[in-house]
């Protein structure tokens, strides 16, 4: 009840800081006038005024917000507008800020980053790729340098000693996987009697090495860029920490598993739950693995650890796809996270099921993993003295960030009124006839010179998506987790005359798409959705990347029937089509958006799940040790 009061106060939680923008504005008049040396005095003041408060009063933060404004104009060409000066104290203030995409959220980060920073609390920036962490922090260094403050990224393959120099400045760049499991590996090097002082002690010792396993010091301040991705819609899956355990099964066995799954039958022996992604032995399917493998070797005498295999060999065969899960790189196989659409190099399945998927694609077989630590984003990030997030989209999850994580949303106007065009979504009765009108809408938008940016969901999509432009004889680029190493080049030249960029969930958060002189005057950036996302804020993140900062640009989906997100559903796709073509449009868009409406609630619900269990094992835990 009180989360939802709090999601319905988030307009008037937005506008109380709009004096804070004002009174910032006035002073900036007076600094404005200023010379370097004058300034660096102010500077030197409004830090020794933040410094030891523990408070960000909005008189101080008005004066430290003026300075930044006026410096940034003269080290990168940037003033914060009074939006993102609303966001920045909606941030100091412990709130995610709502800030349409577009609207300049690193340059609101970075504000109340160096407001903080002057305070003397280090802060972390918590991106969702890598490539976001160097971008951001490449384009604010020249501020923070002239502020006199120092700042570090924490990149992949970083060895220790770099990350711990990365984490010791003033302000910290990172993603939000790295920060967690840095986190948990120094709770694994400390142990489990770590405290502030023992630690402080263990320093005072003066014995060499006594501190310098640790990467962090310290949980301070966090600033979540798209909170809703890294708070919400990560916090489904928990972090573990593992070690190589040495190979669990011969490849023999792998073999014989994936067989004896291939054999069994749908429906009777097993039922799959695309939903919650897993499958479920029946009585009639144990039983026949009973018969099937009486008398076999030594890995299937034991029923848990025969049942085990064969869900797993079933999960690799049904539920776990190349191209979509996963791709083949290097000969082995790397994950795809399924919401930033990026490679995982460094991530591996539980249980087995990445022996079981290597094998189904003929990879050598990597160790298997023993667990050594294990925690939820629920927990780490309420870890924070001070937290708080930014993002375009928190619409239907206000109240879970402010149940979990006590964080109330502020929505920051616009700093320009916003000229996207929103068109009327089309469903079409299956997946060829809808690429046949993605293909003719394409075509048509390249002949006015348009530059046009496909979404999928998927690299296979991304892959059939291509194949069909190419057959049509329209030049495009692909940006996808195959062609990552590309990334800057491709986004930089998205938004030319006559584009046409095929992307998955790469190109929907934190993408900023430049548009040619001609491209603006002439209608901006065209984007078509081809399949819809698990959560609405995805699909609009995904039309953020057009009418970006008051500029023109257009958005559409084009979907069918045949979208993955009915896969599963109540409403079987006969009956759907029967629907489509009795009811017309308003019939599919409403089978559409109830199948997101069930996939929402059902991902809050092992949101929910993964909360409860993640606190039950602290009480089991209690008198023994505990899960991280």
């Amino acid at each position: 009840m009180v989360g939802a009061v709090r999601a319905r106060l988030t307009g008037w939680e937005g506008r109380r800081y709009t004096g804070i923008a004002r009174a910032a504005m006035a002073r900036w008049v007076d600094l404005a006038a200023l010379p370097d040396a004058d300034l660096e005095a102010v500077r030197r003041e409004a830090a020794a005024a933040l410094r030891g408060r523990g408070d960000f009063p909005p008189d101080r933060v008005a004066e430290v917000f003026a300075l930044v404004r006026e410096v940034s104009g003269r080290v990168i060409g940037q003033r914060p507008y009074p939006v993102q000066m609303m966001g920045a104290a909606a941030l100091l203030d412990g709130r995610v800020a709502q800030m349409a995409t577009g609207e300049g959220k690193t340059l609101a980060a970075g504000l109340a980053a160096a407001t903080a920073a002057l305070a003397g609390l280090p802060v972390h920036v918590v991106t969702v790729n890598a490539y976001l962490a160097e971008r951001d922090a490449g384009l604010m260094r020249p501020l923070y340098a002239a502020l006199g403050l120092s700042v570090g990224v924490v990149s992949e393959g970083q060895e220790v000693p770099a990350r711990a120099a990365a984490y010791a400045c003033d302000i910290t760049y990172c993603t939000n996987k790295d920060l967690a499991f840095d986190y948990l590996r120094d709770r694994i090097a400390l142990g489990q009697r770590a405290t502030d002082i023992r630690l402080k002690l263990r320093s005072l010792t003066g014995v060499p090495g006594a501190t310098t396993p640790l990467r962090l010091r310290g949980l301070h301040f966090a600033i979540v860029d798209e909170a809703d991705s890294v708070l919400i819609d990560e916090a489904r899956t928990p972090l573990i920490i593992s070690a190589p355990a040495g190979s669990q099964f011969e490849p023999a066995t792998l073999t014989e598993a994936l067989a004896v799954a291939a054999a069994l039958r749908p429906g009777q022996d097993y039922g799959i739950d695309l939903n919650q992604r897993r499958v479920v032995l029946t009585e009639e399917g144990r039983h026949a693995l009973d018969a099937r493998l009486a008398g076999a070797g030594p890995p299937w005498r034991a029923r848990v650890t025969r049942e085990e295999l064969i869900r797993q060999a079933l999960s690799a065969l049904h539920l776990f796809h190349r191209d979509e899960h996963y791709i083949l790189r290097d000969g082995k196989v790397v994950i795809i996270d399924e919401y930033t659409g990026r490679v995982m190099p460094d991530r591996a399945w539980s249980d087995g099921l990445h022996q079981m998927i290597e094998h189904k694609e003929g990879c050598a077989l990597s160790s298997a993993r023993a667990t050594l630590a294990r925690m939820t984003y629920q927990r780490f990030f309420r870890r924070y003295c001070r937290l708080a997030g930014m993002t375009g989209t928190t619409g239907g999850v206000e109240a879970e960030l402010w149940t979990v994580y006590g964080l109330a949303v502020a929505r920051i106007p616009t700093h320009r009124p916003v000229r996207r065009v929103h068109h009327p979504d089309r469903v079409l009765p299956d997946e060829e006839t809808k690429w046949q009108a993605v293909i003719d809408r394409v075509a048509a938008l390249n002949r006015q010179g348009l530059p046009v940016l496909l979404g999928t969901r998927s690299v296979a999509a991304s892959g059939a998506a291509s194949a069909r432009l190419s057959a049509a004889g329209l030049a495009h680029t692909v940006l996808s987790a195959a062609q990552d190493r590309r990334e800057a080049e491709i986004v930089a030249r998205a938004g030319g005359r006559g584009r046409i960029t095929v992307a998955t969930n790469m190109a929907g958060r934190g993408t900023d798409i430049k548009l040619d002189p001609w491209v603006a005057e002439h209608g901006g950036l065209h984007v078509i959705m081809t399949e819809r996302h698990d959560a609405r804020r995805i699909d609009g993140q995904l039309a953020g990347r057009a009418g970006r900062q008051g500029e023109p640009g257009s958005f559409e989906a084009i979907l069918s029937l045949d979208d993955p997100l009915l896969d599963g559903h109540p409403v079987s796709r006969p009956l759907a089509r029967a629907l489509l073509a009795r009811f017309g449009q308003p019939a599919g868009r409403w089978l559409l958006r109830w199948a997101q409406r069930r996939a929402e609630r059902l991902h809050a619900r092992m949101r929910g799940d993964l909360l409860r269990a993640d606190r039950m094992q602290d009480r089991i835990l209690a008198f023994a040790g505990h899960s991280e």
